[in-house]
């Protein structure tokens, strides 16, 4: 069995919740074994025999979606990785964490869509100094996904995050803290 980790997106905010009971109950229904939900964020940790190649893996990732929307009433989407590679990604963190900077993972289920923001971040740092335009976040790729640093209480506000908060980026990226990420491991 593979360990698996569902990050769902846009739950229990504007007016879509998902409570982490009924969440759970969902994935048991769906078959999965060893289902823990994590915060109330919507993260899933599960186990299944299912997935394993491209193809396979993009039918699970569906059918997961397909039962959310059912069950819950909404457009459901979710990154859906290996609980191998989130550790990965966890460990590969770049940035030396420090007070008053909130640590990110932007997550982004369409390799295209990662190319954009990871070259819309650069476009914030063109010198490569890590310092953003502001100063007040940086960003840096990752294999698979792209790392964020930016000032607490402003990760809305930045230039960056308002790039991120794009309609047209809903249905494939998520972002998480690190904190968070460090907790599904």
């Amino acid at each position: 069995m593979t360990k698996w980790v569902a990050l769902l997106r846009g739950v229990n905010v504007g007016g879509i919740t998902v409570k982490s009971a009924e969440l759970g109950a969902l994935f048991r229904e769906l078959g999965f074994e060893g289902v823990k939900t994590v915060l109330a964020s919507g993260n899933v940790l599960f186990e299944t025999d299912e997935g394993g190649t491209t193809a396979k893996d993009a039918a699970l990732k569906k059918r997961i979606e397909k039962g959310l929307g059912e069950r819950f009433g909404y457009d459901a989407w979710i990154v859906l990785l290996e609980h191998d590679r989130l550790a990965g990604i966890v460990e590969a963190y770049p940035f030396d964490e420090t007070d008053g900077m909130q640590p990110y993972v932007v997550f982004a289920s369409d390799e295209a869509v990662l190319r954009e923001i990871t070259k819309e971040a650069g476009s914030l740092d063109p010198e490569g100094s890590g310092a953003g335009t502001d100063g007040g976040e940086r960003t840096a790729p990752g294999t698979g996904v792209l790392y964020w640093e930016v000032t607490k209480g402003s990760s809305t506000d930045t230039p960056f995050a308002k790039y991120l908060a794009k309609a047209r980026f809903k249905s494939t990226t998520t972002t998480r803290n690190l904190r968070t990420l460090r907790k599904l491991l």
